[in-house]
């Protein structure tokens, strides 16, 4: 999470990036902005550093070589952290990387913006950064003016809502020899979407108790979801309650022991071992750095439980929400109306 109290804007420039496949280019500024006005640079802020206040997973450069001075980004940043005077030169390199890597007919062109920033408050820590943004979607506005005897009425058709960042990242001046701490933003969910953080910044998540916590639930979630009704005959309701359960323990818990999880949460031999087998699989297809025991992260727990889904959805007639004991949940078939059914127990209703 990042906070922007002692926060200013040092410098910032524009520049604009188009699709080479589209036969689009680019265009660099001679120079950076001179921004006077309190209010636009306070708009500015909100605009670039926002969006990352509700973000807690850490990255670094890298790059396959592991020598990451091969990286782009990488380079840049040291360069500019290292001399704050070539900051508007070697954003016109930045942009020009980004320009060369979008290879992709959907990626959308747009402006590009620079920025250095001071005393960015991080992990507790005050810190300089430099901010990359792009602004991708354009919105028509209304504009309503007094005027004698009534209003004006008028419209800016492209522009930008200060609201709706589309791509950034910051790259903090910290922890330089491991890549520095960044963090990243892309509300792009499309097919283009993985350029900016896999192909221009070349990013590895940071092996934290977060980013431990997230994937750890990820991997349960979707063991539960797609893979143990391969190998059992399970049904929803149990699916759900495993859900339930898994969060729960994670919720009540300050540690992650994998065989204490499989003991609490799954608790049948051949599940575990299922389990087990599948954790093990995913660790070492995407070399995701996951133990058999690590602290557990609150905020961690809190981002993946919104996406843990306790709902029974019964054709389109009813979504039964199961929050506890499945015992409480009785599933059966009417042979008169050849129907399943479910019967709920329940003492009081609300």
């Amino acid at each position: 999470m990042v906070t922007s109290y002692e926060a200013s804007l040092e410098a910032l420039s524009v520049h604009r990036v188009g699709n080479k496949i589209q036969n689009e280019y680019y265009s660099l500024s001679e120079e950076p902005l001179k921004i006077d006005d309190e209010v636009l640079a306070g708009l500015l802020m909100q605009y670039f550093l926002h969006p990352f206040e509700k973000e807690n997973e850490i990255y670094r450069f890298t790059h396959s070589s592991s020598d990451l001075n091969l990286n782009e980004l990488f380079h840049f940043c040291s360069r500019i952290f290292s001399g704050p005077d070539l900051f508007h030169e070697l954003g016109g390199q930045i942009t020009k990387h980004l320009f060369d890597i979008s290879n992709h007919p959907k990626i959308k062109s747009g402006e590009l913006y620079v920025a250095r920033f001071s005393d960015l408050q991080l992990e507790g820590e005050l810190v300089d950064a430099i901010g990359i943004f792009k602004s991708e979607t354009k919105e028509p506005y209304l504009k309503v003016d007094p005027a004698k005897g009534g209003f004006n009425l008028s419209y800016e058709e492209h522009a930008i809502n200060i609201n709706k960042l589309d791509k950034g990242c910051l790259i903090f001046n910290t922890e330089k020899t491991e890549g520095f701490k960044v963090m990243v933003i892309d509300q792009t969910n499309r097919t283009d979407a993985a350029y900016w953080k896999d192909e221009f910044l070349k990013l590895k998540i940071r092996n934290d108790s977060f980013n431990k916590t997230n994937t750890t639930l990820s991997v349960c979630k979707n063991f539960i979801t797609n893979k143990i009704d391969v190998d059992f005959d399970i049904s929803k309701a149990d699916k759900i309650d495993l859900l339930n359960k898994s969060i729960k323990y994670f919720k009540e818990k300050d540690s992650f022991d994998i065989n204490e999880f499989s003991e609490e949460v799954i608790g049948n031999e051949k599940a575990i071992k299922s389990f087990k087998n599948f954790t093990n699989d995913y660790n070492n297809e995407f070399d995701a750095g996951l133990g058999e025991s690590f602290d557990i992260s609150g905020a961690a727990v809190k981002k993946q439980a919104r996406v843990f889904k306790s709902i029974l959805k019964l054709d389109k007639n009813f979504h039964i929400y199961i929050h506890g004991d499945k015992e409480l949940i009785e599933k059966g078939f009417d042979e008169t109306k050849s129907m399943n059914f479910y019967k709920v127990y329940f003492k009081e209703e609300q």
